[in-house]
């Protein structure tokens, strides 16, 4: 099977709720790899302890055990995961596909984790410098965890290219997403970005 310049490992970079079945990254790894593309997932640390640190070293630890380019693929908090990682100094990435980012800097929804939760989690501030490696922000209009335009205001100033999803709410199974094909066109966009 020829594959373009897409011999990019994919990363797959969950939210704080973790991987579950019928979510999109889920299902994403699994068609990547009946395809033959190399898929690494960042393994769930549950809830039980929100702090970021942990989260930071279990992507830099994923990274570690990949050869060669990575494209990673986060999710709500797995974007606010990758960027804090990204201003530590990590290997450089080919590019990320960011989605559906959350605004942890503003209150979230009940049943979400409290402003005061998050800054003694080590999520705040969220980190606002350019991205050393291209990026998607991919934006919802209706998400409950972040207005669009905070969430355009994160990608402006990430360097990132701002994609509009148009209303498809968190981008996840409450949102009735299964799976999500664009995730494809996206991976093999950034796989494909110049180095």
């Amino acid at each position: 099977m020829n594959l373009p310049d897409a011999a990019a490992t994919v990363l797959i970079v969950p939210g704080l709720r973790d991987a579950v079945a019928e979510h999109w990254q889920t299902l994403l790894a699994a068609q990547l790899r009946a395809q033959g593309r190399a898929v690494h997932e960042v393994p769930p640390l549950g809830r039980e302890d929100l702090s970021c640190a942990p989260r930071v070293a279990a992507i830099e630890r994923a990274l570690q055990a990949i050869a060669g380019p990575v494209v990673a693929v986060a999710h709500s908090g797995g974007v606010v995961m990758l960027v804090h990682w990204a201003a530590r100094g990590g290997r450089p990435l080919r590019g990320a596909l960011l989605a559906a980012p959350p605004d942890f800097e503003q209150p979230m929804p009940d049943g979400y984790p409290s402003l005061a939760a998050l800054d003694a989690g080590g999520w705040l501030p969220l980190p606002r410098r350019r991205l050393p490696f291209p990026s998607i922000v991919a934006a919802s209009r209706d998400d409950p965890l972040a207005r669009y335009e905070r969430v355009a205001a994160m990608a402006q100033d990430w360097g990132s290219r701002l994609v509009d999803l148009g209303a498809v709410g968190h981008l996840n199974p409450a949102s009735g997403f299964g799976p999500w094909p664009r995730a494809h066109e996206f991976i093999d966009a950034l796989a494909g970005a110049p180095r």
